[in-house]
């Protein structure tokens, strides 16, 4: 019953705006399908990166200082070690990785709420699978340029419920990006759309781990998706972009509505206009 009233009550909220700002396409269409809200009264404003461009790093002293050798594929992982990421997948191929001999090393970078569990489940198998806490941001960034693929693992079904906050730094890594996700997902999407790395099925290790091994068999179209990546992160993903969309959008709503616009300030600090 509450469940009900709070769906009637999103839904007469929607309803209502002047206009529905949305961060994906996908979500555009949710919102369409599942309030009814008429797809000309929304708009797409991405989320946009919070990292700066990073600054090159000597990416064989970086893995020399983690121990990672020049011959393993290192497959890297971050953010929040919770249910909906399904690491427990990431675990299993390399269990995979080890049985085979495969030279493969999947490293999990963060915290959460699976995170003991990982350890235990880690500590407990034969596994080329490890675990990093969380990093400041020069560590992090260095820890993404030296890595061979980032990754992104959902758990199946998982993938309409929102867009992963990690895409944006991969991107501007510059790293290929591999997606263990549902292929019709939004994360799916993303990484088609950017052109920036290849999906996998989500739940499966043993096409986990091929995934990984078709990256890495093809230097130059790995480097080739990894630049795709940041370019895209440039394009659609930059915070002027954003600022800017929403500059035009407030514009026309203003201007529809008989209003004069107000004129953006830009700030003596930050060079945003507010």
């Amino acid at each position: 019953m509450a469940a009900r009233v709070i769906r009637g009550i999103e839904k007469w909220l929607l309803r209502s705006a002047t206009m529905v700002v949305v961060i994906h396409d996908r979500f555009a269409e949710r919102v369409h399908r599942d309030f009814d809200v008429p797809l000309d009264r929304t708009a797409v404003v991405r989320n946009w990166t919070h990292l700066p461009p990073m600054p090159k790093v000597d990416v064989a002293a970086v893995r020399r200082s983690h121990g990672w050798s020049d011959d393993e594929v290192v497959v890297v992982h971050t953010g929040n070690m919770g249910v909906k990421q399904g690491l427990h997948h990431v675990v299993d191929a390399g269990r995979l990785a080890h049985r085979l001999g495969e030279r493969v090393r999947f490293v999990l970078v963060g915290r959460g709420s699976q995170r003991d569990e990982l350890v235990d489940r880690i500590a407990g198998e034969a596994t080329t699978t490890e675990i990093m806490p969380p990093l400041d941001h020069g560590a992090f960034s260095e820890v993404l340029q030296a890595a061979d693929v980032l990754l992104v693992n959902e758990l199946p079904g998982v993938s309409e419920m929102c867009v992963p906050s990690k895409l944006t730094s991969y991107f501007a890594s510059g790293r290929p990006v591999l997606a263990a996700t549902d292929s019709s997902g939004i994360t799916a999407q993303e990484i088609v759309t950017a052109q920036a790395g290849i999906v996998v099925g989500a739940g499966d290790p043993v096409a986990l781990l091929d995934g990984v091994k078709v990256l890495a068999s093809d230097r130059d179209e790995a480097s080739r998706l990894g630049e795709n990546g940041r370019r895209y992160k440039e394009r659609v993903l930059e915070e002027t972009s954003a600022i800017d969309r929403f500059d035009r959008l407030l514009t026309d709503l203003t201007t529809a509505a008989g209003q004069t616009p107000p004129r953006p300030k830009k700030s003596t600090k930050n060079g945003i206009f507010s």
